[in-house]
């Protein structure tokens, strides 16, 4: 019995819990340069494109049906505008303004890219997509029929490695310095102010779908 006994009391002493040693102690966050000033960026370049830019020099369109309309005079049109304003886009130079011109008759030389035509509205209508390319970007214009008139409700510039159109936004996907990762902007249609605008930039690994196909670029 008394070995018995011993041998149970020594089981029960190896199997207890023991000590790990003293665990670190649980800090709080602390702030770095607390008393220096907030960082401020610098404002970003106007893009115009806040309010929508209806075009009156064009042909008026009742039925709303934006491809009545050919994609070359839409985009003439508002090149004349933007002149008119002296709101031409910074990377549009007077080479590649005249290549625009000369689209019709000098197609091989033309900066601007087939038109593509989606709901971004989500009224049932298709809106005109046009990507020129400028200088050192690609210009993003979106157009829509507004009360029978053509507006502009899109003005962006970026370096996309692809766009597409998902459930009524229009996405653009950035390359990025580091290999395997991408910038995901994604626009959508804002109702009060009746344009395009950007609702989120994201940033992260390259998505599998990234080199899908489908994809606009």
């Amino acid at each position: 019995m008394l070995g018995t006994a011993a041998l149970l009391g020594g089981c029960a002493q190896d199997d207890a819990p023991k000590s790990a040693g003293h665990a670190a102690p649980v800090s709080g966050p602390v702030q770095l340069w607390p008393d220096s000033p907030p960082w401020r960026p610098p404002s970003p370049a106007p893009e115009g494109g806040q309010a929508p830019m209806p075009l009156p020099a064009l042909p008026r369109v009742p039925s709303g049906d934006i491809r009545k309309v050919p994609m070359l005079a839409i985009v003439q049109a508002q090149l004349d505008a933007d002149d008119r304003l002296g709101a031409s886009p910074y990377d549009f130079d007077q080479d590649i303004k005249n290549k625009i011109r000369n689209c019709a008759a000098k197609p091989a030389a033309c900066p601007a890219r087939a038109p593509e035509y989606h709901d971004l509205t989500g009224d049932g209508k298709d809106e005109l997509i046009v990507g020129i390319a400028g200088r050192d970007l690609l210009r993003i214009w979106v157009f829509t029929v507004k009360d029978g008139l053509v507006n502009r409700i899109m003005n962006a510039g970026g370096l996309p490695r692809s766009m597409e159109v998902v459930d009524g936004k229009l996405i653009e996907y950035d390359s990025t310095a580091k290999p395997g990762y991408e910038v995901r902007t994604v626009y959508a249609w804002d109702p009060s102010q009746q344009v395009l605008v950007e609702k989120s930039t994201e940033y992260g690994r390259r998505s599998p779908s990234s080199a899908s196909p489908g994809r606009k670029s």
